[in-house]
């Protein structure tokens, strides 16, 4: 009789813990005033912003593969917008998870990794055979050790700087060029800048270039007023042309990085 009782009661102890298992529900823990608590879920809004982020990414290579380029490079920029965006919702809202952050880094490496790569493959690369997809793969590869790398160094590096090119600036430089010459025809010079692009992004993603993350700027202080009017004009600019615009601003930053680090090392050898 007290074995059936103890079989019973060992039954009822393991219940909570099946049903957690069978719910599938998403546990964290997190210092709490010293002391370590559980919790259970995931918060909605900063993952919904991801989800977003990655559906347009993913949608970016449907577009690419139906051959409609220049909606492919627009979901780009788009997902960029979102993954800005999810980073500081959480903070503001302090909303911030572990869960979050490797979900944000899984739609990083889908939107700025995958989708960019193949749909610069499929709007140029794919004629180039085998070529075209080991470029291809750089690029891909450079993306998840780019952040696979950036999760480990978090907290142990200046803020100041990104120590290789971000994913979504790389992201942004193979877009830009695909939506700024969408409607060209094929030609031998822009599958060489394609190339350029395409295995040059990859390569300084993994570099140990410093690149400025202006993370340092402040935002929330007073600015005279003409800054607002400065605002305006990147505004103006940016609508005037936007492909144009926005794949030399970034084509520009990427290479910022290597000429930076050209002349500080030229400088370092003349000291």
């Amino acid at each position: 009789m007290n074995d059936e009782k103890h079989v019973a009661e060992t039954a009822d102890a393991k219940k909570p813990a099946e049903q957690e298992i069978e719910a599938g529900e998403v546990v964290e823990e997190e210092v709490v005033e010293g002391a370590r608590v559980r919790r259970k879920g995931i918060y909605l809004l900063p993952n919904a912003l991801t989800t977003a982020s990655l559906f347009s990414g993913f949608y970016a290579i449907v577009s690419a593969a139906n051959g409609v380029f220049d909606n492919a490079a627009i979901a780009i920029f788009v997902s960029m917008i979102l993954d800005g965006l999810d980073g500081r919702v959480a903070r503001m809202t302090n909303t911030q998870s572990k869960f979050g952050e490797e979900y944000d880094s899984l739609a990083d490496m889908v939107a700025f990794g995958v989708a960019p790569g193949l749909v610069a493959f499929f709007w140029s690369l794919n004629g180039l055979g085998k070529v075209g997809w080991a470029v291809t793969f750089i690029y891909v590869a450079g993306t998840a050790l780019r952040l696979a790398r950036f999760n480990t160094q978090i907290g142990s590096v200046d803020k100041k700087f990104f120590v290789g090119l971000a994913s979504p600036s790389a992201a942004a430089c193979v877009a830009g060029l695909v939506w700024c010459f969408h409607s060209y025809e094929t030609s031998a010079w822009l599958t060489a800048l394609t190339l350029f692009v395409v295995g040059g992004t990859g390569v300084l993603m993994v570099s140990n270039i410093l690149y400025r993350s202006f993370k340092d700027l402040d935002l929330r202080g007073r600015v005279p007023f003409a800054a607002i009017l400065l605002v305006v004009l990147v505004f103006v600019v940016i609508a005037l042309d936007p492909a144009t615009v926005l794949f030399t601003g970034f084509l520009a930053y990427a290479l910022s990085g290597p000429v930076r680090a050209l002349f500080r090392r030229k400088s370092g050898r003349t000291g």
